[in-house]
Formats: structure tokens, sequence, C-alpha cells
């Protein structure tokens, strides 16, 4: 019964409340006019701030707007600075909360005054009620003043956050946020490499030695030996046309590239149908770029089942009003197999797990490019049709929560589970204009224009080349000295900037368009018969500079040029780099890597030694050829050069050769990641960490004594763990000089003859005396053992704490290790004892009879006086 006379009550109080809502709700598509009292604010942060540091002033009025692309418009900061003097900042806009900020930088110590101003407006807007239905308003908010904020401009500094250092011990994902310093030093590697090498920000901590942090085997590889095998042939490393280790990237710390090659990938060979062919197995692996750990390793399939490969990864900064992050995507299509082109289906994949995300379909051909945030951007180009779209990833709003512009929704990038038609139609909002996924620009350029954009600077320029000449598949001929065409037009006008028709070298030589530079404002061509370049503006299509001097015979046959920091680097079959100004043309060094074996077949030098990285004012060069030959040459090269001066910062012979057709060296994380042809391992390159022993005496010292302080210093790096390693150093294995670094990894890691000359590292003793002054006593240097010993006699008594310190190299990071001995108090002096001469019997006699004579005399001559009266 009570039950029952609680769920009455419950019902009753319902039907009144439904009741009281008919009763106060409007007219449903009724209109109002009002006017609104409103309040201004400001703020500033830091408060009190010292001079010339910036104050963020918060400004604005406490009304927040009904959709989020309106604003409040006008308002006005009044600055009274301490001497009377006043300025006024803005007029500002708001966004839709109702604020929005500026900087001030005070230049007087004192009291600063401000005040925000907001006019008084008109505000008019819809709203769609679910019990209301739609109501229309229009309301005059009046103007206000906020209270004046008084702002203290003192002498001393404000404290702000302290930061921190690089790196100095070795490090691994993730990055707290906190540290955000450390974004210098862990870069991401988004595209596969390219012939020329590949520029890679974000690696300013990027190698300095050969030193391996880790090893894993890709596949079966190196020396194969027995029946059937007639000379000292390796297993075919995948040169020519089926490369391995293909695809490699590096997204925020996970290394991913395919296990094996691409052959069998289709059941088609060069288009044309086997029949009852089958696609081999394929798998894409993850790895932790800093420990050489394997994250995942599986096949990746789209939702319909096909099997698809790594394309590129992104990693984009996503920034709007309702949320902020980055989002690391690896995107994957279905191989088209060594000749075929770009997938239009994209599927994107979580790096760090290999979870299915969502689909791209439809994909936009053209130039892709990365954009400010990270965002993928194509540039497509129809000179026929007289037209530039510019697609942004960024932009294709059915990724988004929602579609409806003025909604929160609108702002949340969530695109998880999604099949999207990346240039489908969608509703105009200001991140799509014209009402297409993706495309935020459609610009009219001169229709004509001949040949194909080769190069494209975002919010610049878009530079164009063509010349007649007859091409088959592997070879261009060029017949009567055609002439070519160099046109520019303006990235963001699409207003042609010129288009000039150029006379060629005579002598029927090839031209094509070798590298460019937007900070040199140069587009660079190369001759491969007269081995030259020219360079023409791209700001009106002039000759800048060239021809250069004519370069070795053998860069007729490849060529690799790449312009950085205002250098122009041409390497090619010679094995010869060539360091140009790119401005001027003019040589500024060249390097040479002699091949003091003459294991190559046509010349001194290392052919095809060509840049693989450019990262933190370095250039990494790595040797590999079009087919390899059997057996292979020993001791190819890879070299760091210093990117300015052309100076070596390191170099070795036989531990790293890449390869023309699978997955040159990559980096992230300023770690270099790389597959060796010469035995199908992958190696991590880079600093590695280190342990430090130190040992003292166990027992108490006596004072004025030496004492021997001893330890180790071993290289503890997840190689090192590896079971082949551990079984040849059962006690760890030394940490060694950078000097050392290259015969030492060889040694270590493949088994080459140990170096005799290897040298360890500097170690540091410090010890806290027993008065607590800390001191450093001396350095010593480790032995290629990693065994280090140091002896010092202690200079004052008590317990000694005794530190061995190896503060790192470029190829380590430093370690530490602690211990103690004591010291004994020194003696107390004491008196000076003489020494008692024995003397011989009858000596002792005498003396002895001497003695009592004296002791009766005297008794005698007590007992004379006491018979005096």
């Amino acid at each position: 019964m009570k039950t029952q006379k609680i769920a009455t009550i419950f019902g009753l109080i319902m039907i009144a409340s439904m009741l009281t809502t008919m009763a106060i709700t409007p007219v449903q598509g009724q209109s109002y006019t009002g006017t609104k009292k409103t309040y201004a604010y400001v703020g500033a942060t830091p408060n009190p701030v010292a001079v010339g540091e910036e104050v963020l002033v918060h400004l604005g009025i406490s009304e927040a707007l009904q959709i989020t692309q309106d604003k409040w418009f006008g308002l006005t900061v009044t600055v009274t600075k301490p001497d009377g003097t006043t300025l006024t900042l803005g007029p500002f806009n708001t966004d839709s909360t109702g604020g929005t900020g500026t900087v001030l930088v005070p230049d007087q110590e004192g009291t600063y005054k401000l005040q925000t101003h907001f006019p008084a407006q008109w505000y008019n807007y819809s709203t769609n009620d679910f019990f209301l239905g739609q109501q229309n308003v229009k309301c005059y908010y009046e103007a206000s003043d906020s209270e004046v904020l008084n702002l203290i401009v003192g002498a001393e500094a404000s404290k702000f956050w302290p930061g921190f250092s690089l790196p100095t011990e070795y490090w691994s994902r993730p990055i707290d946020s906190q540290i955000r310093e450390w974004w210098s030093v862990s870069g991401s590697w988004l595209s596969p490499g390219s012939y020329g090498g590949a520029e890679t920000l974000g690696q300013d901590d990027a190698p300095e030695t050969a030193h391996i942090i880790w090893q894993k085997q890709l596949q079966i590889g190196g020396l194969a030996g027995g029946s059937g095998i007639s000379e000292p042939a390796a297993v075919f490393p995948g040169d020519a046309y089926e490369g391995k280790f293909s695809n490699s990237l590096v997204i925020m710390g996970v290394l991913i590239y395919q296990k094996f090659d691409s052959v069998g990938e289709s059941v088609s060979t060069m288009g044309t149908n086997l029949v009852g062919a089958k696609k081999v197995d394929n798998w894409i692996v993850a790895v932790d770029i800093h420990t050489g750990e394997t994250l995942w390793e599986k096949a990746l399939y789209d939702p319909n089942g096909s099997r698809v490969v790594p394309q590129y990864g992104q990693v984009m900064y996503w920034k709007s009003y309702n949320t902020q992050g980055v989002y690391p995507i690896l995107f994957c299509g279905v191989s088209g197999g060594f000749f075929g082109g770009a997938s239009s289906t994209l599927e994107a994949f979580d790096p760090f797990t290999g979870r299915w995300l969502f689909e791209y379909q439809n994909m936009p051909s053209g130039t892709r490019q990365y954009g400010p945030n990270g965002e993928i951007m194509i540039y497509t180009i129809n000179q026929q049709a007289g037209y530039m779209t510019i697609w942004n990833s960024s932009s294709v709003i059915d990724a988004y929560w929602g579609t409806t512009e003025n909604s929160p929704m609108f702002g949340s990038y969530q695109p998880q589970g999604k099949i999207i038609n990346a240039q489908g139609k969608c509703p105009v909002t200001y991140a799509t204009p014209f009402g297409y996924n993706g495309f935020t620009h459609n610009i009219t350029i001169p229709k004509g224009l001949l040949g194909s954009a080769q190069l494209v600077y975002a919010d610049d320029v878009i530079v164009g080349y063509q010349r007649l000449q007859t091409s088959g598949m592997f070879t261009v001929i060029t017949l009567n000295d055609a002439p070519f065409v160099l046109w520019g037009i303006d990235a963001k006008t699409g207003a042609l900037k010129f288009n000039k028709t150029i006379a060629a070298p005579a002598g029927n030589v090839t031209l094509s368009v070798s590298t460019g530079s937007q900070d040199d404002r140069v587009i660079v061509l190369w001759s491969k018969e007269l081995r030259q370049f020219w360079a023409y503006s791209i700001d009106n299509g002039n000759l800048v500079w060239g021809p250069t001097p004519a370069q070795n015979y053998l860069d007729i046959f490849a060529m690799y040029p790449r312009i950085y920091n205002h250098i122009l680097y041409s390497n090619g079959m010679s094995g010869i780099m060539y360091a140009y100004d790119a401005k001027t043309g003019n040589l500024l060094w060249n390097y040479t890597y002699k091949d003091p074996w003459s294991e190559t077949l046509w010349s001194d030098y290392w052919s095809s030694l060509r840049p693989r990285i450019i990262a933190d004012g370095k250039i990494y060069l790595g040797q590999s050829e079009h087919s390899v030959n059997q057996p292979q040459p020993r001791g190819a090269p890879f070299v760091c050069l210093n990117a300015t001066t052309g100076e070596v910062i390191w170099q070795v012979a036989g531990l790293f050769r890449q390869t023309d057709w699978g997955g040159s060296a990559v980096m992230g994380d300023s770690i270099i990641a790389t597959m060796d042809s010469y035995n199908q391992m992958v190696y991590g390159i880079g600093k590695g960490a280190t342990a430090t022993t130190v040992s003292a005496p166990d027992t108490s010292v006596e004072y004025g004594k030496a004492v021997t302080i001893k330890g180790t210093v071993t290289d503890v790096s997840p190689g090192t763990a590896d079971e082949k390693v551990k079984i040849r150093f059962p006690n760890g294995v030394a940490a060694v000089s950078d000097d050392s670094m290259s015969d030492w990894m060889l040694y270590v890691y493949k088994q080459f003859t140990r170096p005799t000359n290897a040298s360890g590292v500097q170690v540091s003793i410090n010890v806290i005396d027993s008065n607590g002054n800390y001191r450093t006593i001396g350095t010593t240097t480790s032995s290629s053992e990693g065994f280090f010993s140091y002896t010092w006699t202690p200079d004052i008594a008590g317990e000694y704490q005794v530190y061995a310190i190896f503060e790192g190299s470029n190829g380590y990071y430093g370690s530490r290790a602690q211990n103690a001995f004591v010291v004994e108090e020194q003696a107390s002096p004491t008196s000076t004892v003489q020494p008692t001469v024995a003397n011989p019997p009858y000596e002792t006699y005498i003396i002895a009879m001497g003695i009592a004579i004296i002791v009766a005399l005297a008794l005698a001559t007590v007992l004379i006086l006491r018979k005096k009266p």
C-alpha cells in the first residue's frame, strides 16, 4: 500500500511538471526581440610581471554565443601606463565563448590599469529546441565596461617553468608531454626514402658514431655454403626489383616495414594473369625503435579482406574549438607491384597496435605534401582544363564526429569505423567551401601549360617543365636539340608568373629536372651527357647560374641530387659527392671514399655512395647497386659527414650496406634504422646505454697507504642482451671510445676480427671525504675489456664515498656507480724510550756489589745522625 502511495505521488508530480512546462512553453516558430545587459571582463597573466615580459590579456563578456562560428565584434582594451599615457588594444572579435586574448609587453615599472570596452550590438540567432521548436531571437546587447584591473610591473623577473634539458640518459617512448623540449629529438619518418636521400626534422641528436643499439633478423640471409655452392655467395638481398625492408617508416617511435619482398603479393606479373597463382604470405612488422622489441607482426587487410601494405604515415596535429591533440596514423593500400601506381583507396591503422581504424576511398591523385599541422595535402594540377585543386586531409569532414558546422561535434575528429569517400559531396562549411570532402581550394590557372608540375611550394609558387624527348622504357632520346619550357604560377592565385621557351645545349643532350629549392629560389636541371647543372629562377625563369664543371664520367649512369641548407649535393655512379653553393653554383667541396682493397670493379671509389638521410646538420651516405654481384664486394661504406663542411664525422666499412630496390635507411627519434644487405639484419643505430661499476677496499685502510679503486664500464644497450651476443661476451660488452666504435661494432655484431687497438672510455673518480668535501681525485680510461682502475693515497682519515662517473660520449649515454671505504686514524706521537744494553755477568756482579756498599753507607749515616742529642 505504501509503495502504491509513493508511486501515485511521483505520478502527480510528473503530471504537474508537464502541465507547468506546457503553461510556460512559447508558441513554436515565434520570434522574440529584446535587450540584454552585458558584463565585460579583463584579466592578465602573469600579474605581477617584469618589464619586457609578455602578459596574456584575457578580454570579453560573460555571455557565450549560440553556435561555434559566431562572435562578438569590436572589443577594445584601454591601457593606462604608470606615466599616465594611454594606448588602446584592438579592436578584437571574440570566439563563441564570448572571450578572446591578446599580448601586452609592459615597458615601464609601476601599475598599469586595464579596462575592456564592449560596444553595443545586435545578435540575431535561431534555436531549434526539442520542446520549444524553432525560436527566432533578436537581441540588443548593451555596451559595458569591465572593472579596472591593476597590472603590477616590476624589475624582478617572473618565475616560469624551468624546462628540461635534452636527454642525457637512454630514453624511450612514450615521452611525457610535460617534457616539451624533447620534441626536437623525437621526429618521425613518414614517407619511404627516396634515391637522393630525405631531409627529416625533429632529429636533433642524430647519431655521431656507428654504435648499434639493437639488431633483428629480417629473413634468412648472409653467406651460404656446402654442397652445390661453388663460390662464397650470399642469400639474394633483393637487388634488383625484389627489394626487402620495403615501405619502411617511423611513426612516433614505431618502426614499420614489410617482412618480405613484394614478389607474389599480386596474382599477376607485369600485367599478365597467371592461372592458378596464389598470393604468398607477407606481414608488416612494427618495432620499438628504441629497443628493437617487436610490437606486432601480422598481415594487414582492408574491410573486404584484401591485403594492404604501408604507403605513408601521418602525424596530424588537430586543433579546434572542441579538441586538440595529435593523431598518428599508418596509411596502407593494395600493392600495385613494382611498376604499379599509388592506391586510390587507403586504409588507416593504429601504428602502435596494427588495429584498423577507417578507410578513405577515391583518394585524389597529384603531388602529396604535408601541411603546417602534419595533415596530408594533395595538389592536383590540370593544365588542359586550367584549374588547380588542393585537398587537405584535415578538411574531410565526414571524418568528423558531426558535419553540421554550428554544432560542438564539428570540432571533434572521429573517423573510426567509417568508410569515407575522400572526395565525396558534403555540406558547405568553412572547412569545405565547395561542398566536397577535403577540397579547400579550387584555383583557376592558365590553360595549355606544357609538360607537368615539377616543384610545388605551398602558398608560394608551382614550377613546371617540358621538353620534347622520345622516351623508351628505360631511356630518353633527344633529337634535333629541342628547346625546353619552364613555367611558373602563383600557388595562391593561379596567376602566371612566367612561361619561357629556353634553348637547350647543343649535341642532342638529355636534360631533366633534378631538384629545386624554395629558400634559394632555383630549379636545377641536369645533363647526363655533359654531367653539368644549370639553375633557373623559380620567380621569373631566368638563368641564375651554370653550367657547372663536368663531373666524373660515371655520373652519366645515375644521379641523386638534393638541396639542403643552401647546398646542392650531387652524387652519382662515380661515388664522388660534389657540394655546390645553391645560390651561385660554385663548387664548395667534394668528398670521395677511396676503395683501398679494389673491391669495386669499375672505379677506385665506391659507386652509388649517395645520401640516405639528411638531419641535424649531418648527411648520411650509404652504398648500394642496381644489381648485386656475387660474391658481394666487401667493405661497402656508410659515412656521416658534416653537411656544411664535408668533414667526416664517422664512417664504417662493411657494416650497413644499403639497397636500391628495398627500404633505405630511415630515422626516427634521432635513431637510424636500416637493413644491411650483407646479412638481411635490421639494425638500430644511435647512442647506447651503459652500466658503470666501482669497487673499493672492503676493510679499513691504514692512514698513509694507497688504495686502488676498480670498476667496469659496459654497453648495456638492448642488442647486448641478444643470446648470440651474450654467449660471446659472458662478462658483458665493453663500452669503447668513439674512435674505436666502427671496428668494435663489426667485431661485436658481425663477428669480424677483434680490433687490437680498441680503447675504452674516460672515467672520472670522485670522492666525498669525511669532512663532506666533494672532489675529483683523478681520471682514468677503461680498457677494451671494460675494466678500469685508479690508485690514490687518501690525505685525511675517515669514511670516503667514492663515485666512478662516465659522463657519456657521442656513442653512449653516461652512467655512474658508488661505493665506500674507510681510512684509519693516524697514530698519536709518544715519548722516546732509550734502549736497554745487556751487560756481561761479571759486570752485573760488580755493579750489584757497588750498589750494596752505597746502601750500607747510607744506612750507617742515618744511624749516626739518630745518635746525636
